[in-house]
C-alpha cells in the first residue's frame, strides 16, 4: 500500500469532488482516479461511490478514512522524530559522571539542555573514572565526566572544574580536630587507598604528591567503593582520601584539608572523536552553564 494512494483517497474524502481533490494535490484528475482504483483493488472493497451528480464515501470508505488519517499522522511523526534525532533535538544520551560532576556540573547543564532540546532524554550513570572510560570506549556511554585526562588518544576531553583533594578520618582520629594537615604528615599515618584502575588521576595525584614531598605512604587497606571507604575510616584509625565535594556531603567522616602542597584534581568532560549531534548539544549546554 503506497502512501500517495492514501493521500489521494483522503483528499477525495475531504473534498467529495474529484476535480477539487486533484487540484489540491496538484495532480491530473485521471491520475487521481487511478490512485483510487489501485487502492480499492488492494483493499478489496469499494471506498468511494461516484455518479455524475455526486461523490460520497461508502460505509467501508468512512471506516477506512479514520484509519488512513492515523497512518499518515504516524508516518509524519516518524519522519519528524527521525529528523529531530539526526539534528540532536531528540533521542537519548548516556552520561557517565563522578561525584563532583553530579554536585556541581550536571544540574545546571541538564536544565539548559532541556530548555533547548526538550525531546532529548538523558540517562545518567554515576561511576568512577575507570568504569566510565570502559563505557565510553565500548560505546555504552556517549559522554563522561572523569578525574584527569583520559589515558588514551581514542577519546577527546577538556577541563571543566578543578578542586582540592582532602583527607577523611573518623571522629576519634587524632586529626579530627585539626583545621588542616601538611601532606608530609601522612608519612606517619596508615592510609586507605583504592586500585588505580578505578580512578587513575586521583590515585596518581596522591602518589605523585607524596613523591614530591619525599614521603612514602603506608597503605594499610585498599577499598574501591567511596562509600565503603567512608565507613572504614569511621571504624579504624586510617586516613582516606576524597574530593572536597564528596567529603563535604558524606556523613560520618571528618574532612581535613591537606596543604603544603594542596593536591588538586581536575574534572574533564570526555567523548569519542566522532561526536554525535546529541553530544554536541550537551557540550553546548555545558558551555552555557559554566564556569563551575
Amino acid at each position: 500500500m503506497e502512501f500517495r494512494h492514501l493521500v489521494s483517497f483522503l483528499a477525495i474524502a475531504d473534498e467529495l469532488h474529484f476535480g477539487r481533490a486533484a487540484g489540491k494535490l496538484h495532480l491530473a484528475q485521471p491520475s487521481l482516479s487511478q490512485h483510487l482504483q489501485r487502492l480499492e483493488r488492494e483493499v478489496g472493497v469499494k471506498l468511494v461511490a461516484r455518479t455524475s451528480h455526486e461523490v460520497r464515501l461508502t460505509p467501508a470508505g468512512v471506516a477506512f478514512q479514520a484509519e488512513a488519517k492515523r497512518i499518515l499522522d504516524q508516518a509524519s511523526r516518524a519522519v519528524q522524530a527521525a529528523r529531530d534525532a539526526a539534528a540532536g533535538r531528540a533521542g537519548t544520551i548516556n552520561i557517565g559522571y563522578n561525584f563532583p560532576a553530579g554536585q556541581r556540573i550536571l544540574q545546571p547543564t541538564l536544565l539548559r539542555l532541556n530548555n533547548t532540546h526538550p525531546g532529548l532524554t538523558a540517562h545518567l550513570w554515576e561511576r568512577r573514572t575507570g568504569p566510565q572510560l570502559k563505557g565510553l570506549l565500548s560505546g555504552e556511554l556517549d559522554i563522561g565526566f572523569i578525574f584527569g585526562l583520559p589515558p588514551t588518544s581514542d577519546l577527546r576531553s577538556r577541563e571543566v572544574l578543578r578542586l582540592p583533594l582532602v583527607a577523611v578520618v573518623g571522629e576519634q582520629h587524632d586529626w579530627a580536630c585539626r583545621e588542616q594537615v601538611s601532606f608530609r604528615e601522612l608519612q606517619n599515618q596508615a592510609c586507605i587507598l583504592f586500585s588505580r584502575t578505578q580512578s587513575p588521576a586521583m590515585y596518581d595525584t596522591i602518589v605523585t604528591t607524596a613523591e614530591r614531598v619525599r614521603i612514602s605512604l603506608r597503605v594499610a587497606a585498599e577499598v574501591d567503593d567511596p562509600g565503603a571507604t567512608a565507613l572504614v575510616v569511621t571504624t579504624r584509625p586510617l586516613v582516606g582520601f576524597a574530593s572536597v565535594e564528596r567529603a563535604r556531603r558524606t556523613r560520618g567522616p571528618v574532612a581535613i584539608p591537606l596543604v603544603d602542597p594542596i593536591p588538586m584534581l581536575s574534572v574533564h568532560v570526555v567523548w569519542r572523536p566522532q561526536r554525535s549531534k546529541v553530544v554536541d548539544a550537551l557540550l553546548d549546554a555545558l558551555d552555557e552553564a559554566g564556569p563551575f
